[in-house]
C-alpha cells in the first residue's frame, strides 16, 4: 500500500499534519569544460562549511521537514567506494537535534566524475540504484522520505536537448534517450530503496507547468507540449501505452515498442506527486513571431493557472500532492504576495478535497544563478534572492538575515488550520 492509499483510507488529513517544508538548492554539476565552471551549489554558497547554522534556520521557522540532497559524486569518489562521513553528521543532526524530517535528494542533476558518459551510460540504473541502495540500508532508522531524482525534464533538457551538462546530448533523441535511462534509474532506485525500507515514501517531483495559447489552431501543438510535461511522471507509472499522446513520437526516435513495454511493467505506483511550480516560468504561451515562426514566451506572472495545473496533476495520477517547490522572484511585496496566494488556494483545493499535503518555499535561502557555470564574472555576480533568508553581504555574521517573508511563514507554520484548514474527504 503506498502512502496515498494509506492517506485516503483514512479519508483526511487534519491540518496539524501538513507539511511545511523548506528546501536547499543541491544542484550538483562538478564537471568542466572550457567555457564551463563547475557548479555545486554547497560548495558556492558555504554549505558544506557552514550546514549547520544553515539547517538550524528548518528549527527556527519550526519546519516539519526539508528538503536536502546528496552530493552522490562526493560520497562515492571511486567506483563502489563510499564516504558517508558528512552525510553521517548532517542526518544526525537534522533528524536527532533539530527533529526535522528530511527528503532526501539522491540525485540532483550531477552524475560522479567516474561515470563518464553519466546519465547515458548503459549502467547508469544499475549504479544509481547501488548507490541508492548502501544510502538506505545506513540510514534506514533515520530517513524515511526520498525523492529518486529531481526534475526529469529539467535533466532531460540540460544534458539530453540542449548540451549544456554531461553527457552533452542534443536534440530530441538525445532528449529522449535521457528521459528513458532516468525512467529506468527512478525504477531501480525505488527498488533498491525498498529492499531496505518497505514503508519509505516516494516524492517524485518534477519541473511542472502549463502551456497556453490564443490562438485555435496551436491548440493541438500546446496540447502536445502538456503532455511532454507528463512523460516521465507517465513512463514509470506505467502510462506510456501505445494510445498515449506521444507514443508514436518516441517510436520516430529511436525508442523500440518493447523498451516501452518493458518501463510499463515495471511500473511504480507513485506515493506522492511532487509540484515544482514558479510563477513567473512555469506557464507558457505559444505564438507566432514576426517571422511566422512558432515560439515560446513566459505568461501569467502572477501564478494565475496554479490550482489549475494541481487539479490536473492530482486528476492524471491519482495520487498526493505536495508542493516541494515554490517561490518568486522580485521585490518584497511581490513575493509575499505570492507566499499568500498560492497558500490561499492550497486552502480552496483541500476544501474541495484535493490532497496537496504539504507546502515548500524553494530555496530557504540565497542560491546561487545556474548562469554563473557558463559565466566569467565574480561569484557574488550570480547571487540570486528567492529565499526566507538571504545571505548577509556586509559581515561574516550573522551569516543569515530575515527578509520579511519569515515572519509570515512563521505564522503560517503555526497557524496550519487557519492558513490550510483540513483535507476534506477524499474518494478512494
Amino acid at each position: 500500500m503506498n502512502y496515498s492509499q494509506r492517506l485516503f483510507g483514512h479519508n483526511a488529513q487534519q491540518a496539524r499534519d501538513f507539511i511545511w517544508a523548506a528546501g536547499i538548492e543541491d544542484t550538483f554539476v562538478p564537471q568542466t569544460r572550457p567555457g564551463h565552471r563547475s557548479l555545486d551549489e554547497y560548495e558556492l554558497i558555504g554549505h558544506y562549511q557552514h550546514w549547520r547554522e544553515d539547517l538550524s534556520l528548518c528549527r527556527d521557522l519550526g519546519l516539519g521537514a526539508v528538503r536536502w540532497g546528496v552530493p552522490w559524486y562526493k560520497v562515492e569518489p571511486e567506483r563502489g567506494k563510499f564516504d558517508w562521513s558528512w552525510i553521517d553528521e548532517v542526518i544526525s543532526y537534522l533528524v536527532e537535534d533539530l527533529k526535522v524530517n528530511p527528503i532526501i535528494d539522491l540525485m540532483h542533476y550531477g552524475c560522479p566524475f567516474w561515470l563518464e558518459k553519466g546519465f547515458a551510460d548503459k549502467d547508469y540504473p544499475a549504479y544509481v540504484a547501488r548507490y541508492a541502495a548502501a544510502f538506505a540500508e545506513r540510514y534506514a532508522r533515520l530517513v524515511h522520505w526520498y525523492t529518486p531524482l529531481n526534475e526529469p525534464i529539467i535533466t532531460a533538457l540540460m544534458c539530453g536537448m540542449r548540451g549544456l551538462w554531461p553527457p552533452y546530448l542534443k536534440g530530441e533523441k538525445g532528449y529522449i534517450r535521457l528521459m528513458m535511462q532516468l525512467a529506468r534509474g527512478i525504477h531501480s532506485t525505488v527498488n533498491a530503496i525498498r529492499e531496505f525500507d518497505s514503508d519509505s515514501v516516494m516524492v517524485h517531483v518534477e519541473a511542472t507547468g502549463l502551456t497556453r495559447t490564443i490562438r485555435e489552431d496551436l491548440a493541438s501543438l500546446a496540447r502536445e507540449e502538456q503532455h511532454r510535461g507528463y512523460l516521465c511522471l507517465d513512463m514509470i507509472s506505467g502510462r506510456l501505452t501505445p494510445d498515449h499522446l506521444l507514443f508514436s513520437w518516441l517510436l520516430r526516435n529511436g525508442v523500440a515498442p518493447d523498451e516501452l513495454h518493458e518501463l510499463q511493467q515495471n511500473k511504480i505506483s507513485l506515493d506522492i506527486v511532487g509540484m515544482n511550480f514558479y510563477p513567473q516560468w512555469s506557464t507558457k504561451q505559444i505564438f507566432l513571431d514576426k517571422r511566422g515562426r512558432i515560439a515560446f514566451r513566459e505568461t501569467e506572472p502572477e501564478g494565475t493557472g496554479f490550482s489549475e495545473l494541481i487539479r490536473d496533476y492530482h486528476n492524471r495520477y491519482g495520487a498526493a500532492i505536495m508542493i516541494t517547490e515554490t517561490s518568486a522572484v522580485g521585490s518584497t511585496d511581490l513575493r509575499l504576495a505570492w507566499l499568500k496566494s498560492s497558500v490561499a488556494s492550497i486552502k480552496s483545493l483541500r476544501s474541495e478535497g484535493v490532497p496537496v499535503i504539504g507546502y515548500t518555499w524553494y530555496p530557504l535561502f540565497t542560491m546561487i544563478d545556474w548562469r554563473y557555470r557558463f559565466g566569467s564574472a565574480p561569484l557574488e555576480e550570480f547571487y540570486l534572492e528567492l529565499g526566507l533568508y538571504g545571505l548577509n553581504r556586509e559581515r561574516a555574521t550573522p551569516r543569515w538575515v530575515d527578509t520579511p517573508l519569515v515572519a509570515e511563514f512563521k505564522r503560517y507554520v503555526s497557524s496550519s488550520y487557519e492558513m490550510i484548514g483540513d483535507l476534506a474527504t477524499v474518494p478512494v
